[in-house]
């Protein structure tokens, strides 16, 4: 017996210290061994930037840009998080209430504004920023809650058949968005093209950091404090309310807290409603960095599931410690890759993705924040 401990124990402990060693080698590699690319054909050293010895500038806006990327990331995922902990139903439609949300948010701002397809920030106020992000977040809160008593309370427990009925709301979902948006600016009506909200004028600004020279735009400092501020506001109402402990409740054991009389299936409700109109919340910030455009459904569910299988089912603080984790490495490994040449290798970031999953779930099969259930 003895002999046999002795044998696992070394076995065990190989994939941990070969873990660590190859997260030891990234950090550096990013922070010394990597060198800009000059004249010279690169090798496995050479990146676009060089290290963060060598310009710290850029290496402070990469991870600037990553922990405000998770802030959109949060806000995202974060509705996927809970209706996946406390339904154990895997919204596959969260993606394309993400794709709705933008596309009625971006509607009420050019009826708002009446400015045509590009509007300048300027002429922007915050209440025509606003109000579409209500609107939106109202619209979806509403297809949520219907889709949740129409189509998935009465089959609740019944794992593939949800997830197969959510499949087939996001394709419709999805082909209506193109049929029939965007219906202002440019374009003909439909087509699913791509459209961007405007951030209010004040935030068409960058701040000075002093800090390496580095000036960084106020508004991916505001996507990130909306992020905040919405992990805030769930930690409040799931912790320091009686619909959150309840939530809570149901997320550790369904039966038992059924049993001691609550109407669980309103506690499903308000679960469903929530976290869609955070779908649309996710959108409207999303959009207003970036763009929305038929395509992104399928791009956002993927990276709301990323999130939670890093962060653990049903726990927000998971969710936020996935959310940094995916932003992290989705950004350095498309920074910091090798540029050997035309065809190699940054094109190959997607695949630390995948081996942040499989790290993770190697040492915490139910995520980081996961727990037993």
């Amino acid at each position: 017996m003895i002999d046999r401990l002795r044998t696992e124990r070394p076995l065990t402990l190989a994939p941990k210290v070969l873990a660590l060693g190859l997260i030891l080698f990234a950090l550096l590699y990013v922070l010394f061994i990597t060198k800009p690319l000059g004249a010279n054909t690169g090798n496995w050293r050479t990146t676009s930037s060089g290290s963060a010895v060598h310009d710290f500038g850029t290496f402070l806006s990469i991870v600037l840009d990553s922990i405000t990327f998770a802030g959109l990331l949060f806000i995202v995922a974060s509705g996927f998080a809970l209706i996946f902990g406390l339904m154990r139903v895997v919204n596959m439609a969260h993606g394309s209430y993400y794709l709705l949300g933008g596309y009625i948010a971006y509607e009420i701002q050019q009826s708002m504004t009446g400015q045509g397809f590009a509007i300048a920030s300027t002429d922007v106020n915050t209440w025509e920023w606003v109000l579409p992000l209500l609107v939106a977040a109202a619209c979806i809160a509403v297809v949520g809650l219907i889709t949740q008593q129409l189509f998935l309370r009465w089959n609740q427990g019944q794992d593939l058949r949800q997830a197969l009925i959510t499949i087939a709301l996001s394709v419709i979902v999805a082909d209506q968005v193109i049929a029939h948006f965007p219906r202002a600016g440019q374009f003909q009506v439909g087509g699913g093209n791509a459209v961007s909200l405007t951030w209010p004028g004040w935030l068409d600004d960058r701040i000075n950091l002093h800090i390496a020279g580095v000036e960084y735009s106020r508004a991916r400092i505001a996507m990130f404090t909306i992020g905040v501020a919405v992990g805030v506001g769930l930690w409040l109402w799931l912790y320091k309310t009686r619909t959150g402990m309840i939530i809570r409740a149901g997320v550790d054991d369904q039966q038992m807290t059924s049993a001691l009389g609550v109407n669980i299936q309103k506690t499903f409700a308000i679960a469903f409603v929530v976290g869609s109109a955070l779908a649309a919340v996710g959108a409207v910030v999303g959009s207003s960095q970036g763009n929305v455009s038929s395509g992104q459904d399928g791009q956002w569910l993927l990276n709301s599931l990323v999130v939670v299988i890093v962060g653990g089912m049903g726990s927000i603080f998971g969710a936020a410690a996935g959310s940094v984790l995916y932003a992290l490495v989705l950004n350095f490994s498309g920074s910091y890759l090798p540029t050997s040449g035309n065809e190699c290798c940054t094109q190959y970031s997607i695949v630390f993705t995948f081996v942040l999953i499989a790290l993770v779930l190697a040492f915490r099969p139910r995520g980081l924040y996961g727990r037993d259930g």
